[in-house]
C-alpha cells in the first residue's frame, strides 16, 4: 500500500486530507503509514491499507484554494445590500483573502431573528487555520456594522396575554 501511494502521488506531503473524519495536513508518508497533523495540533498515523480502502478526500490534489463561509444575520430593520457590501469590503482587506475569485456574500435566508447573510472567501493557505481567520474576518464586519448603524439581533419572543384568560389549567 506504501508503495502504491508513494508511486502514484495520490497524496502528498502538504496536501489537506480528510480520511475516516479526521481532518490534516500530510507531515509524513512512509512504507506503512502516513501522518496527518490536524490544524488543532493532534496527529494522526494512518495506515497505508486504509488510504487505499477508503474514501479519502484530497482537499488540495489539483488546487490548494479553499472557500470559507461566514454566516451573519443583520435585523429586519437593517439594509441587507449595504450590510453585504461592508461584509465583502471588510473580507477584501484581509492579506490572505484571495482577490480572484473575489470575496461574495450573499442573502442566504430570512430567519426568525433576523436576515441571515454568508460571506463566502478564497484562501490558498488553509495550513495557517481557519478559526483564526473566521475570527479576523467577524470582528472586521462586526466594526463595520457597528459605524454604520447596522444591528446584529438577538433571538426575541413575543408573549401575548388574551383577555380572559387567568394562565392556570383546571
Amino acid at each position: 500500500s506504501g508503495f502504491i501511494i508513494l508511486l502514484d502521488r495520490s497524496i502528498r506531503i502538504g496536501d489537506l486530507i480528510t480520511v475516516d473524519n479526521f481532518y490534516g495536513e500530510v507531515k509524513n508518508i512512509t512504507t506503512r503509514y502516513v501522518v496527518v497533523h490536524a490544524l488543532d495540533g493532534r496527529e494522526a498515523i494512518i495506515p497505508n491499507d486504509l488510504l487505499i480502502t477508503t474514501t479519502v478526500l484530497n482537499h488540495s490534489y489539483s488546487n490548494r484554494q479553499v472557500r470559507l463561509a461566514i454566516q451573519v444575520q443583520i435585523s429586519y430593520r437593517g439594509d441587507p445590500e449595504r450590510a453585504m457590501r461592508l461584509m465583502e469590503e471588510a473580507a477584501g482587506k484581509h492579506r490572505r483573502v484571495l482577490a480572484e475569485p473575489p470575496p461574495k456574500a450573499f442573502l442566504a435566508r430570512f430567519a426568525d431573528s433576523g436576515i441571515e447573510l454568508e460571506l463566502g472567501v478564497w484562501i490558498d493557505d488553509p495550513e495557517s487555520g481557519m478559526l483564526n481567520l473566521r475570527s479576523e474576518l467577524n470582528l472586521a464586519i462586526w466594526r463595520a456594522f457597528q459605524e454604520a448603524g447596522i444591528e446584529i439581533p438577538y433571538p426575541q419572543r413575543e408573549v401575548r396575554v388574551l383577555p380572559g384568560t387567568s394562565g392556570v389549567s383546571r
